[in-house]
């Protein structure tokens, strides 16, 4: 007996048995936030029981050393009375519970706060209230749910996004060789011979690939692929617009290289594993590495100032985690302890998520280099230390 195809594969073979082949931004559009039956839309796909374990589940650390990095640029700005606290893809909400105590450190920084968490799930929202019903509480503004940045209201603005760009649509080109010169193709999903079964095939794409493209990727040689993130670029613009017109600063952590590398990235991830990408959509997460060297790219493109990319390691260490650390583990038993050294090697060591990972700050054009970020710009200071 042939297994039934999921809900959602079935939609989609529909869809393109009407309208054609589907561009890989569709195609993720689709499986991570199809209303009935996307990725996001239904369950926690994150921790030990999830898909996967992203770091402010590995440790408190990492949340706290982002709450005093939002704490130091609020003195660096002057201390406004009002700011934007932004996060984008609060997951379960750990991060932003664990920012929100670290900030208690600094008098009048709460009191100024107003929460905003962008978020389409209402299953993670969900989970977010009920993460942050205490963390919260004494915020002088309740927590407020966007589905975008459009709708979060102007002003000074602190937003943090950790691991959100990555599960934003792509679209990837594959270079070949041409008689004259190399031409592009677009990958893109459509059926095998059955009818049925998703496939991937490549369609003609010189003209799109020459709009598209940055000059830089003339090096890819035939073979070659280029992966481009347009929400994430459009985002980034958006980003970097706001902060230039109101001030504040962005902080985004995410995997991928600095600069486009002509290798593809589009992956999916179920139990902790990798898995076929097409095979169950809506089952399984779907990334691809971030493109760090376009969203910096976009943003001064907007106004704003971009340092970094840095390595989370180095980041980390220069935020002062290994001091943090060593605080946690003087009042832990043994083996405690050795579990918080373990996270703090888990989240910096390059063999582990240290290189892998990167740091980007985004800034009002005036700030001078973020915490973390001074080696990467020159000038700043690193080591904060708010929080013992």
């Amino acid at each position: 007996m042939t297994e039934r195809p999921a809900p959602l594969a079935e939609r989609i073979a529909r869809r393109i048995a009407l309208l054609g082949p589907m561009t890989l931004a569709d195609y993720m559009s689709a499986a991570l936030s199809d209303p009935e039956h996307g990725y996001y839309m239904g369950g926690d796909p994150f921790g030990a029981r999830g898909d996967f374990v992203t770091a402010p589940e590995i440790s408190q650390m990492f949340g706290e050393l982002i709450g005093l990095w939002c704490a130091d640029i609020w003195g660096r700005m002057g201390v406004p009375d009002r700011l934007h606290l932004v996060e984008l893809g609060p997951g379960r909400g750990t991060l932003m519970a664990d920012a929100l105590r670290a900030a208690r450190t600094l008098p009048g920084l709460r009191e100024s706060l107003q929460l905003h968490l962008v978020e389409t799930s209402p299953a993670l929202r969900a989970r977010q209230r009920e993460t942050l019903r205490t963390a919260a509480a004494d915020l002088a503004v309740a927590p407020q749910w966007h589905d975008t940045l459009s709708t979060v209201p102007a002003g000074p603005l602190l937003l943090i996004a950790n691991e959100f760009f990555d599960a934003l649509p792509i679209r990837q080109f594959v270079r070949g060789a041409g008689d004259v010169a190399p031409t592009w193709c677009e990958r893109v999903v459509t059926l095998a011979e059955d009818g049925r079964t998703l496939a991937f095939a490549l369609r003609p794409a010189a003209l799109e690939a020459a709009a598209l493209l940055p000059p830089e990727i003339a090096a890819v040689t035939a073979g070659g692929t280029f992966e481009i993130c347009i929400p994430g670029i459009a985002l980034a613009g958006e980003i970097g617009a706001r902060l230039a017109a109101d001030g504040g600063a962005a902080l985004i952590i995410d995997y991928g290289a600095a600069r486009p590398h002509g290798e593809p990235t589009f992956q999916a991830v179920r139990d902790h594993a990798r898995h076929e990408v097409l095979a169950a959509p809506g089952d399984a997460d779907l990334t691809a590495h971030v493109d760090f060297a376009a969203l910096a790219g976009a943003a001064r493109a907007s106004g704003a100032k971009a340092w970094g990319p840095v390595p989370q390691g180095a980041f980390l260490t220069g935020l002062g985690i290994d001091a943090r650390a060593r605080a946690l583990g003087a009042n832990a038993s043994p083996a405690q302890a050795e579990a918080i050294g373990a996270a703090a090697t888990r989240l910096c060591d390059p063999a582990q998520m240290g290189t892998l990972f990167k740091a980007l700050a985004l800034t009002h054009p005036a700030l001078d280099p973020p915490g973390g970020f001074a080696r990467s710009g020159g000038g700043g200071r690193d080591g904060l230390t708010l929080m013992q």
